[in-house]
């Protein structure tokens, strides 16, 4: 439409143009071609006075002249206190029909006939009278008009189709590349842009595939850096987990034991024995906390026990901690043949999912699913708790879970719909 309503416009300022013009100089140049003709006529009567006032019988000669000009439209013979007939409106008709009166109009005739007095001997009795055919006229410039409006129509419409499958090609060519820059921004580098329409645009394409060819090696080199930075984590995670377990747990135990023996043996004093009673208790829960540490660092029962027995374990401690919170588990079995990593992965996203809702979302429903579905896991935690603001952002722990989830090249959303807040990836099977 852009392209089309300015040659639209251009039509009809040409035709506002011609008809301006015909008033302006179709007159003039009907009155230079009619000239001639008003000229004989004026001539004709000079000759017929001149006649009539040498005959001998003026009035036989001039009848006689009047049947000789026969019914000639542009010159006749007009008797004196005869009838002057109405003038009637010009009307042409043509092999194309009849010329409109419009067009008539719009040409603006000029008067030009003309009267020339016949007289004998003296008296006035009759009229050359001089009305020239411009019918012939009118005629040619009714066709050149058709002419050029047909041409003004048919350029118009040859240079709107140009214009319509060319802007057409254009538009597709860039739609293709607003495609592919939209696949690129989500970061799928795979599908390349099909190079199309004007130079211009193909060697847009060209350079933006080859922009995703770069961003496509960058991604893997970042997914590859992340697998590593994970499995370093974990490898941290296991030597402090080994030492927790190996130095300070033997060390727990150790002063747990002695306490107990200075409990049994000391003597009946209600101040040592309250001291010795409190610091066993201490040495108990410092070896809980011990062990909680020891499972979130190291949950080594993933390969003794499965992920689904690993989750299941993980969300009856979630139980046992947040007391009147419903939770519902959906963990697909066949979860437990997927590699080590992925079931790390799942495991610690779960994991940090639910820890963050029972510090956090203050929730009394929480679902947990994880299931295969083709060739992907889909892990999904949701609560109906408080939420989060808009513009909050990523803590330590979604910014682990994230970076876990790009490891694998997965797909992470955190986000809140429906006055429920979900943690929800996408991780192939086939890493």
């Amino acid at each position: 439409m852009r392209l089309v309503l300015p040659l639209g416009t251009m039509f009809v300022a040409a035709l506002l143009f011609g008809a301006v013009s015909l008033q302006l100089f179709a007159p003039e140049q009907l009155m230079e071609e009619s000239a001639p003709a008003s000229r004989s006529a004026k001539a004709v009567a000079e000759a017929l006075n001149s006649a009539l006032l040498v005959s001998t019988n003026p009035q036989q000669t001039l009848d006689a002249f009047v049947q000789a000009l026969g019914t000639s439209e542009a010159i006749r013979f007009r008797r004196a206190g005869a009838e002057t007939s109405a003038h009637s409106p010009v009307e042409v008709r043509t092999p194309l029909g009849r010329v409109p009166n419009w067009f008539v109009d719009v040409l603006g005739l000029p008067e030009m006939g003309a009267s020339f007095p016949v007289t004998i001997d003296g008296k006035q009795v009759g009229s050359i009278l001089f009305s020239p055919d411009l019918a012939a006229e009118i005629y040619e410039k009714w066709i050149g008009f058709l002419a050029i409006v047909s041409s003004a129509i048919a350029l118009m419409l040859l240079t709107g189709a140009i214009a319509y499958f060319t802007a057409g090609n254009v538009l597709e060519a860039l739609r293709g590349l607003g495609g592919g820059l939209t696949r690129m921004r989500t970061g799928d580098y795979e599908h390349l842009i099909a190079p199309s329409g004007p130079p211009e645009i193909r060697r847009s394409s060209e350079e933006a595939n080859e922009l995703a060819r770069t961003l496509a090696r960058l991604s893997q080199d970042n997914r590859s850096l992340l697998r590593k930075i994970v499995s370093l984590q974990d490898d941290e995670r296991r030597d402090i987990a080994r030492d927790l377990h190996d130095e300070l747990g033997p060390l727990l135990f150790g002063i747990r034991a002695n306490a107990v023996a200075l409990q049994d043996g000391a003597p009946q004093d209600r101040k040592l024995g309250a001291s010795i009673e409190a610091m066993v208790g201490s040495v108990e829960a410092l070896q809980q906390a011990n062990r909680r540490i020891l499972d979130r660092l190291r949950p080594l029962h993933i390969q003794e026990l499965g992920l689904e027995k690993s989750v299941q374990t993980l969300v009856q401690y979630a139980r046992s901690q947040a007391h009147g919170l419903k939770m519902t588990l959906r963990i697909d079995p066949r979860l437990n043949d997927v590699d080590g990593l992925l079931s790390q992965t799942v495991y610690r996203v779960i994991q940090e999912a639910v820890t963050n809702a029972l510090r956090h979302a203050n929730a009394s429903a929480m679902s947990v699913g994880a299931t295969i579905e083709g060739q992907q896991v889909l892990v999904e935690i949701c609560d109906d708790g408080v939420g989060f603001r808009a513009d909050q952002a990523f803590g330590r722990g979604l910014t682990g879970m994230h970076e876990r989830v790009r490891a694998l090249n997965g797909n992470f959303e955190f986000k809140r719909e429906d006055g429920r807040t979900y943690v929800r990836c996408r991780l192939p099977v086939d890493v």
